[in-house]
């Protein structure tokens, strides 16, 4: 099976909360068709049919992907902390 680029899961995990607070914030249609289409897309990627399984399957390979060794990961340029997204 292929995996995906962490890179393109991490946009997709942020637009997804960033979706999810608008919503929130105020229901809109464009707001829920984009967070529809994000939600499929992560499913799509992580091989699962549930959101809820697609964000946790999408942490667990951002975290294993950031396990490396003390040095590389002191000097990982995208900053990221390792903490996950809350669905």
């Amino acid at each position: 099976m292929l995996e995906p680029d962490p890179k393109v899961v991490r946009e997709l995990l942020t637009r997804y909360a960033a979706l999810r607070i608008a919503q929130a914030e105020r229901a809109r249609p464009a707001t829920a068709r984009e967070l529809a289409d994000v939600s499929y897309t992560l499913c799509v990627m992580t091989a699962t049919t549930s959101i809820h399984d697609a964000v946790a399957k999408a942490d667990a390979l951002l975290l294993a992907k950031g396990r490396a060794p003390d040095a590389v990961r002191a000097a990982d340029p995208d900053g990221e902390s390792g903490l996950s997204l809350a669905v």
